[in-house]
């Protein structure tokens, strides 16, 4: 856990050493301890395509094992999600192993997780819209 400033707001990250599927197991007193008044949840999405990012707010799990276990130990969907699209898996390839293999040679991992910290600075400095036009997102009803 770190305390930081982003463009002089006051933000605590978070990172739980947790496995991914037992997320809320490291959020849950985190969230019921601090009390934030809002905060963001970064995860890997398969359903979207590599190097894309989308800003959520109140969704369900989407079938992501670490958002179902986060939203059963805060008791709701009331976070944001900082979803980081890193494609389906090629061929037969179980989704659990994918998303714990190495990136490809011609994904660029690097420039990604810069992506996604620019649309988190956006997130802190500029509210759900500014992190939504970093990303390339638009809000959808």
């Amino acid at each position: 856990m770190a305390d930081t400033l982003i463009n002089g707001a006051r933000v605590r990250l978070v990172l739980p050493t947790t496995f991914m599927n037992e997320s809320g197991q490291a959020v849950g007193p985190i969230v019921r301890y601090f009390s934030p008044p809002a905060y963001l949840v970064a995860h890997d999405d398969i359903d979207l395509a590599f190097g894309k990012i989308r800003v959520h707010h109140s969704r369900g799990s989407g079938g992501h094992n670490g958002i179902k276990s986060i939203v059963s130990t805060t008791g709701g969907t009331e976070f944001w999600r900082l979803r980081i699209g890193v494609g389906r898996p090629p061929g037969r390839i179980d989704p659990a192993d994918f998303v714990l293999q190495r990136f490809r040679p011609e994904e660029d991992a690097d420039i990604l997780i810069q992506e996604a910290a620019d649309v988190l600075e956006a997130f802190v400095a500029g509210g759900a819209e500014a992190a939504r036009q970093v990303a390339g997102d638009r809000p959808q009803s």
